[in-house]
């Protein structure tokens, strides 16, 4: 029994290691992708000149954030002030440890793997909030009232899009998400929560980017109206976990609305096999990644294609549109469950 508990915690551990070294390896990929696709959008050159193709790009970028000087203001609260950039990059990297990017591949298995996530991201906005209190600097305590305000006001509706979609797979467990979603055939398609639940699919869209803090809802640090936001005060590598927070937050929702939305790692034409050997399982870590990497495209498109929005604007959006909308669909879906009534979901079959 000993041996077996610790081959689980090894095995645990090795997936710990390799999934968190996938997303380190990812993040900097990102960043460099998202300059290349703003510079195809933009019709400009983009990086270009550190490494090939300036792939080297953002290993420039960190080396020069690493010696830029550490600066902490006189009269902040010192140790807020350093865990703040941590409170942002922490919840994020680890809500990423229950979504199953594979078959049977994830980090810890919980049973209410949803509840977690929603828990632990929902920690991000206390690194905001006390980014900005923390700094003694009353322009930063105002960009942190405004990130908070905003990440909680969007939360709302997140939470309530995903309920929708817990009560249409009824189950919070994640990898039984995606195996309802995964029917075999090409009609199995029409069992994605993305056709079943589109409603809290276009809503969690929306908030997710309110959530990460990404165009065109980046209020909380756009620098050109406003002085910059609950990070004014920082520099060096805390400036830099800040910004990986936010880039690690951008994957994990992703990965989340690929798993509730997108079928997770099946498609609907790949019969699932009862006892997975190691090409099952790469090829659905292949899956998963491909609709992750699209995902992540859409994410950088919106970015470099509309507006920013007005604060107003945002949270009109947030209280007056998406709560209410996301409420409406929530007791549809409640009703239709109940009843079973097959005709008031948006498809019949």
């Amino acid at each position: 029994m000993r041996e077996l508990l610790e081959n689980a915690y090894l095995i645990s551990a090795v997936k710990a290691i390799a999934i968190y070294a996938a997303v380190m390896q990812i993040v900097p990929g990102l960043v460099y992708f998202e300059r290349r696709i703003a510079a195809w959008i933009q019709d400009r050159a983009g990086p270009n000149r550190v490494g090939p193709v300036g792939v080297l790009q953002p290993l420039a970028d960190v080396i020069k954030l690493a010696f830029k000087e550490d600066i902490t203001p006189s009269g902040a609260d010192r140790w807020i002030y350093t865990l703040a950039p941590l409170l942002v990059y922490a919840p994020a990297i680890l809500a990423f440890t229950v979504i199953p990017v594979g078959m049977g591949l994830e980090v810890a298995h919980f049973d209410v793997g949803v509840i977690f996530l929603i828990t632990v991201s929902g920690f991000g906005v206390y690194g905001l909030a006390f980014g900005g209190w923390a700094s003694n600097n009353k322009y930063s305590l105002i960009g942190g009232l405004r990130s908070s305000a905003q990440m909680i006001s969007y939360e709302v509706a997140l939470g309530l899009a995903i309920i929708s979609v817990l009560m249409t797979a009824g189950s919070v467990d994640l990898q039984k998400i995606i195996a309802v979603q995964a029917q075999p055939g090409w009609w199995g398609l029409l069992e994605w929560n993305l056709f079943q639940q589109p409603l809290a699919a276009l809503i969690f869209l929306v908030a997710s980017f309110a959530e990460t803090n990404r165009l065109p809802f980046d209020l909380p640090e756009c620098e050109a109206e406003l002085v910059g936001g609950y990070h004014t005060e920082y520099s060096s590598l805390k400036f830099a976990t800040f910004f990986l927070g936010e880039y690690v937050a951008m994957l994990t929702m992703s990965a989340l609305m690929v798993t509730l939305f997108l079928g997770g790692w099946s498609l609907p034409w790949v019969e699932i096999p009862t006892d997975p050997g190691f090409v099952d399982v790469a090829l659905s870590v292949l899956i998963f990644s491909g609709k992750l990497t699209l995902l992540l495209f859409f994410f950088i498109w919106v970015r470099w294609t509309l507006p920013r929005f007005r604060y107003d604007q945002l949270m009109h959006l947030g209280w007056k549109v998406l709560i209410p909308l996301s409420l409406a669909n929530l007791a549809l879906t409640a009703v239709a469950g109940v009843l079973d009534w097959n005709w008031l979901l948006p498809l019949p079959w």
